[in-house]
């Protein structure tokens, strides 16, 4: 059973050592993705699924422990998603698995420190659709008595013309509904939202954040909104549900 959720956006600028001179600019993100997942730490989980948009047709698991890193990124920065489970038996799985994706190198990041529960974490393609995210939601959901999710993914990358795509009328609009959705906890607004036209707005969080409308339904959660702006043209939402 979901029994609290983090929405957190997932550029990697959000890691100090890639922003680098810039870093100051996202402090305040920052600060707020650390107050959700002190939200997530109060809820007492079972386990911790960090999702994010993923280069995968579908969806794919990756198990506490799976590597991460930001050399991609020019920075030699690696991370890890929680704890690698003790073993049993032969076999290094953690290090045998493919890495993760930035998505969720950026939750891993956010994640350092975590003990409340062993995470796990889920990569979802972005063309997976509004269904299939809902009943990968369901599924999670009901994997243990206690759930907590941590939700990484942007918002349309075309509010200003500066933006990584340009000015599109649209996006402020489907940014605004995104941000009342995630301020109810309106899991029916995220599960209405537009795949075709999230593609087009460059808006990766949508298939997370339907995800995350299939894990909560019927839940109870109520939403708070902890941040909303669109520094670079990217708009990034940071909410909590408990």
């Amino acid at each position: 059973m979901l029994v609290a959720a983090a929405v957190c956006p997932c550029p990697p600028l959000l890691v100090p050592e890639v922003a680098v001179g810039a870093a100051p600019e996202l402090d305040a993100l920052r600060d707020a993705c650390g107050d959700a997942l002190g939200l997530l730490a109060a809820s007492r989980p079972d386990v911790l699924v960090a999702v994010g948009p993923a280069d995968l047709p579908g969806r794919g698991a990756f198990p506490g422990g799976a590597r991460g890193s930001f050399r991609p990124f020019g920075v030699a920065l690696d991370v890890r998603l929680g704890h690698a489970p003790e073993p049993h038996g032969a076999g290094t799985a953690t290090d045998d698995v493919r890495a993760l994706p930035p998505s969720l190198a950026v939750a891993a990041w956010l994640l350092r420190g975590w003990d409340a529960a062993p995470v796990e974490g889920l990569g979802v393609g972005e063309p997976l659709a509004p269904e299939r995210c809902a009943a990968a939601g369901r599924e999670v959901a009901a994997s243990a008595e206690r759930v907590a999710l941590l939700v990484m993914g942007d918002g349309s990358a075309c509010r200003t013309v500066k933006a990584p795509g340009y000015l599109d009328e649209r996006a402020d609009a489907f940014d605004a509904g995104v941000a009342a959705a995630l301020a109810d906890a309106d899991t029916e607004a995220l599960a209405a939202l537009d795949p075709e036209l999230a593609q087009q707005l460059r808006a990766a969080g949508r298939a997370p954040w339907q995800l995350l409308a299939g894990a909560a339904q019927g839940s109870g959660l109520g939403g708070e909104l902890l941040y909303e702006a669109a520094p670079y043209g990217v708009g990034y939402f940071v909410a909590g549900w408990t």
